[in-house]
C-alpha cells in the first residue's frame, strides 16, 4: 500500500492533462477554465468618473460656487469650469477635465444657483482615477483562472463577449453490484437502492461537471469487462465505484487486466477508501472508488477532483488545506490515514457523526474533512487539524 500523499502525486503525475480549448460566449463561461490571458482593450474606468452625487468644480480661495450646468452618468459634454463655477454631477458621470475635484451633496448648501463649501475640498476627492482598475493591454483575466459570476460582470464591463476557455473532461461513471436496484422499484430481501451513480453525476454537474453519463452493471466479468471496454474510449474520465476489492465477485480489476488498463497504484492506506485503484490507458484516466457511497465520494474530492481540475488547466487543483483547532475530543479507530467529514464553526472544526464508509448523510452538514496521518489515537479538543475544505459552488 502507498501512502495519502504519494497517491495523490501519482494521480495529478499521469493523469492526462487536456490542451484542447474554445471560445464561448462570455454569459456561458461560468466554470470554465481561461486557456489564455484575457487582455482588456480599454480602460477602465475609460474616464474620470463621479464616485459620489455632489458637485464638481475645480478648487479656489473661496467657499461659494455658481453652479452653471449639470453631468449626468451617459453624458458626452465636457463643460468648462471657470474659476468659482461648478457643475453638478452625479455617481458614474465624466469628471468635467477643468475639475480637479468633486464634493459630496451633503458637504454643501445650496441658495438658488449658489453653494456654499463647509470646509476646503481636497484635490482628486471623489473622482475615480481613468484607468484605476485596469489599463488598455492589462491582464484582466490570467490563464489558469476558474471563471466565476465577478469575472463575467468584470469581462463584461470591458466590453467583451466571448472568452478562450479549455474543454472540461467528459466523465463516465459505471456502478458496479448485483445488490443494487433503481429507485422507485419494490426491493426483495438483500437488495440496496443504487445511489452512487445519481451521487455523483449530481456532484460533477454541481461542480460544473455536466458532460456526464452513468451506467449500473451486475457483478459478471464479461459484462464489466465489455461495458468498461466501450467506455473508456469514449470518455476522458472513467469512475468505477464497486468492485474493486479481491472477492469472488469482484470483477473490475480482472476486467482492467484484460483490457490493457495500466496499473499506477492500487490500496492506499486509508480510511475510508483503502481499496482504491488509479490507472489510465491512452487518454483516458480510470478510478476504480469503493462502493460505500461515504468512501466513494470521500475519494472523489481527495483524488478524482484534483484531476479533473488539472485536466481542464486549472492553476490550483487540490482542495485547499488549512490547520483549524478541534473543537471536541476525538478517538480514532483504526491506524490508516482518516478522513473525517467534518464542518468548520467559527474558528474551528468539529468531526461530524456519522462516519462510517457507508453513511453518507453527514456529508449533507459538512464543509470540510479532517485529515488525520497515520498511527494518530487521541486527538484532543484545541489540537490543531490537517483541514481539506469542501469544493462549493
Amino acid at each position: 500500500m502507498i501512502d495519502t500523499t504519494t497517491a495523490l502525486e501519482l494521480v495529478l503525475r499521469h493523469g492526462a492533462y487536456n490542451t484542447e480549448f474554445f471560445e464561448v460566449d462570455l454569459k456561458d463561461a461560468l466554470d470554465y477554465v481561461v486557456a489564455k490571458d484575457v487582455v482588456s482593450r480599454i480602460d477602465m474606468p475609460p474616464f474620470r468618473q463621479s464616485a459620489m452625487d455632489g458637485y464638481a468644480l475645480h478648487v479656489y480661495d473661496d467657499f461659494t460656487y455658481t453652479v452653471v450646468g449639470e453631468v449626468q452618468a451617459g453624458d458626452k459634454n465636457d463643460p468648462t469650469l471657470r474659476k468659482g463655477e461648478a457643475v453638478r454631477i452625479f455617481t458614474g458621470a465624466p469628471v468635467p477635465t477643468s475639475a480637479n475635484t468633486v464634493v459630496m451633496q451633503e458637504r454643501v448648501t445650496v441658495e438658488g444657483n449658489k453653494i456654499i463649501i463647509e470646509e476646503p475640498p481636497k484635490v482628486n476627492l471623489n473622482i475615480r482615477p481613468k484607468a484605476e482598475q485596469i489599463r488598455a493591454g492589462g491582464i484582466a483575466l490570467n490563464k489558469g483562472t476558474t471563471i466565476k459570476g465577478v469575472h463575467i460582470g468584470f469581462l463584461a464591463s470591458l466590453g467583451l463577449t466571448e472568452i478562450t476557455v479549455f474543454k472540461k473532461p467528459s466523465v463516465a461513471i459505471v456502478v458496479t453490484g448485483n445488490e443494487l436496484v433503481a429507485p422507485g422499484t419494490r426491493l426483495s430481501y438483500g437488495e440496496i437502492y443504487e445511489s452512487n451513480g445519481a451521487m455523483l453525476t449530481a456532484v460533477l454537474k454541481e461542480l460544473g461537471y455536466k458532460n456526464t453519463s452513468a451506467i449500473t452493471i451486475r457483478d459478471d466479468y464479461d459484462t464489466t469487462k465489455n461495458v468498461l471496454s466501450d467506455t473508456l474510449g469514449k470518455h476522458d474520465v472513467v469512475i468505477v465505484t464497486g468492485g474493486v476489492s479481491v472477492g469472488d465477485y469482484d470483477f473490475v480489476g480482472k476486467a482492467f487486466n484484460a483490457i490493457g488498463v495500466q496499473e499506477i497504484f492500487y490500496k492506499v492506506r486509508q480510511k475510508p477508501g483503502k481499496p482504491l485503484f488509479f490507472g489510465k490507458k491512452e487518454g483516458t484516466s480510470i478510478f476504480g472508488l469503493p462502493g460505500n457511497p461515504a468512501a466513494a465520494l470521500s475519494c472523489f474530492y481527495i483524488y478524482v477532483y484534483p484531476l479533473l481540475k488539472k485536466y481542464e488547466g486549472a492553476k490550483h487543483m487540490n482542495l485547499p488545506t488549512i490547520f483549524l483547532p478541534l473543537l471536541s475530543d476525538y478517538t480514532v479507530r483504526g491506524t490508516q490515514a482518516q478522513f473525517l467529514k467534518a464542518r468548520i464553526e467559527g474558528a474551528g472544526v468539529r468531526i461530524l457523526g456519522g462516519q462510517s464508509s457507508a453513511m453518507v448523510q453527514a456529508f449533507g452538514d459538512a464543509n470540510a474533512l479532517v485529515c488525520l496521518p497515520v498511527n494518530s489515537m487521541e486527538i484532543k479538543r484545541g489540537q490543531n487539524v490537517k483541514t481539506l475544505l469542501l469544493p462549493t459552488k
